[in-house]
C-alpha cells in the first residue's frame, strides 16, 4: 500500500493559490481573498511571491492604494483573480491617479530577510501575531534579530516611542505591513526613535 495516495489530490492552501497568484503577478492582475484572522476581504496587486509569504499593494476599501502587506501564502482564502468587480475598482483608481505603486525594496525570500529589508525602505513596520493575539498589532523599528526573534522598539497609538524594545518570535508573526496611511502619521508625528 502506497502512503502516498491518502494524500493524493489534497493540497494545502498555499499549494493550491500558488499558480494563481503566480500568474495575478505576471499578469497584472487584482486580486481578492479573505484570511481566517479577519472577516472582511483584502484587495490588492501582487508584487512579489516566496516561499512562505507573498507581498501585496494594498486596496482599501475607499478604493484608493494604502501601503504594502505581507501575507502567509497559507493563510489565504476564498481568492478570486480577477475579482467580480475588477473593472470597477480599476476605472477608479484610474479616475482618481492612482497609479499601482512599484515594488518596495522588500524581500519576501525569508522571515528575518523581509523585516530587515522593509526597515530599511520604511521608517516604521507594523508585525501581526494574528494568532497569539488576534486584536493587537505592533508598530515600531527592528532594532535586533537573533534566535528566532525580533526586536521591535514600538511606537504607541500617541506617537510616542517606546524607551525600551519588546522581543516577538518569528514563528508567531502572521502578517507585516508597512508604507500605509496610518504608519505614516505616526512617524510624521512622532518622528524617527533616538537609538543609543
Amino acid at each position: 500500500m502506497n502512503s502516498n495516495n491518502s494524500n493524493a489530490g489534497r493540497r494545502s492552501p498555499a499549494e493550491k493559490y500558488r499558480s494563481q497568484l503566480t500568474r495575478a503577478r505576471r499578469d497584472g492582475l487584482l486580486v481578492k481573498f479573505t484570511r481566517p484572522f479577519e472577516s472582511g476581504w483584502i484587495e490588492g496587486y501582487i508584487l512579489e511571491i516566496g516561499p512562505h509569504f507573498f507581498l501585496l499593494a494594498l486596496v482599501n476599501g475607499e478604493i484608493c492604494f494604502n501601503g504594502f502587506s505581507c501575507l502567509r501564502l497559507r493563510d489565504v482564502r476564498n481568492l478570486q483573480v480577477p475579482p467580480k468587480y475588477a473593472a470597477f475598482i480599476e476605472a477608479a483608481l484610474k479616475k482618481r491617479g492612482q497609479r499601482k505603486p512599484r515594488k518596495p525594496r522588500v524581500s519576501v525570500r525569508g522571515l528575518p530577510e523581509l523585516l530587515l529589508s522593509a526597515n530599511a525602505a520604511f521608517p516604521v513596520v507594523t508585525i501581526h501575531r494574528e494568532n497569539a493575539d488576534p486584536e493587537v498589532c505592533h508598530i515600531g523599528r527592528v532594532v535586533g534579530l537573533r534566535r528566532g526573534r525580533v526586536a521591535l522598539l514600538e511606537i504607541g497609538p500617541d506617537a510616542t516611542w517606546d524607551a525600551k524594545p519588546e522581543e516577538y518570535s518569528l514563528n508567531q508573526i502572521t502578517r507585516i505591513d508597512f508604507g500605509g496611511g496610518y504608519e505614516e502619521a505616526l512617524h510624521l508625528v512622532g518622528g524617527s526613535p533616538s537609538l543609543r
